[in-house]
């Protein structure tokens, strides 16, 4: 009821949100393309994949409320429904969302798919095992200082269960301070996905300059109770990028990455009541060029990665966590 007051005062009172003035109401529509083919080094073996199929609908219901839907129609053969959520500005620095969306926490874990610089995510990414909830969250940005803040409150069960009644509920925040070419970001997460609560604390470090970016991200993960050893994640990445004259791309960009993780699990309990290792611990080296075309209006990557992984000796590995060479082509428009 609060908000609602206050939002109404400014679409009355407020010359930053007068009803009277123009304003876009058309909505708009994105998509994703993310299509690609991988080998295992190892034991040669090959696959084709729809990564993903990505639609979103964005627009305004008036000058201090927007909204947001998105869903993904091919994740590997799947369906998911991803976001849609409703937002209202109570003032140029304070906006407040409520439904379902990607939970605040993490640099690279919050990239879209289109944003990505490598085919697969980091280990930091790939850790945060509740990317989005269902829920409420409140951004801050205080103008001329270059620090904005944002935090949450979510279901502890998965966006596919919004019918349980909750006595707990997830959390999380993050702030980024900005200062040039580079920014610096600390963030917390508390999540429950079984009976175990984990807390997260997460740092990165991100510098970009001309044809430059490096970011360095490191996460420590949590579990209360003594049930598993605590986790250690990190990601350092580097990115090189130049303009080209071709028939089909005007940009190739280089990029390297050094990631790896301690024992993780995501929170799921054996007969004992403790956590089940869930990505042994390993290392990974990455390196890869990408071609892109880029249009003011649209966007397409050809991205060509290697992806070499170090586990200590007689760990079982999955394939999909196995040495690689990916081919992917990635279309945003």
């Amino acid at each position: 009821m609060s908000v609602t007051a206050i939002c109404a005062t400014n679409a009355h009172g407020v010359d930053t949100y007068n009803a009277d003035k123009q304003f876009d109401y058309i909505p708009k529509v994105h998509g994703t393309i993310r299509t690609r083919y991988e080998m295992v080094t190892e034991d040669i073996m090959s696959r084709f994949q729809v990564r993903t199929a990505r639609v979103a609908l964005s627009g305004n219901a008036a000058p201090f409320i927007d909204y947001y839907m998105q869903t993904d129609f091919d994740d590997r053969g799947e369906y998911k429904f991803l976001d849609a959520w409703g937002r209202v500005a109570i003032s140029d620095g304070i906006k407040v969302s409520l439904g379902q969306m990607r939970i605040p926490f993490s640099v690279d874990a919050t990239r879209a798919p289109h944003q990505y610089y490598f085919a697969n995510r980091s280990t930091v990414s790939k850790l945060v095992g509740q990317q989005r909830g269902v829920g409420g969250k409140i951004a801050v940005a205080i103008p001329g200082t270059g620090l904005t803040a944002e935090a949450g409150v979510f279901n502890t069960h998965s966006i596919t269960k919004q019918k349980t009644w909750e006595r707990t509920m997830d959390a999380s925040c993050k702030a980024r301070y900005t200062l040039g070419n580079m920014f610096v970001e600390g963030g917390f997460e508390s999540v429950v996905p079984d009976s175990v609560r984990i807390n997260q604390i997460d740092a990165a470090l991100h510098w970009g300059a001309g044809r430059w970016m490096i970011e360095g991200e490191y996460l420590y993960k949590h579990y209360t109770r003594d049930r598993f050893k605590p986790t250690h994640a990190w990601n350092v990445m580097a990115d090189y990028s130049m303009p080209i004259r071709t028939n089909t791309f005007n940009y190739v960009s280089f990029q390297a990455r050094y990631d790896g993780v301690t024992d993780n699990s995501q929170g799921t309990r054996n007969a004992d009541g403790f956590l089940y290792i869930t990505q042994p611990r390993h290392q990974r080296a990455t390196i890869g060029t990408t071609f892109s075309y880029v249009h003011p209006k649209l966007r397409a990557d050809l991205r060509i990665d290697y992806e070499n992984y170090f586990y200590p000796s007689e760990t079982i590995v999955d394939t999909d966590d196995k040495s690689k060479i990916v081919v992917e082509l990635v279309i945003r428009f």
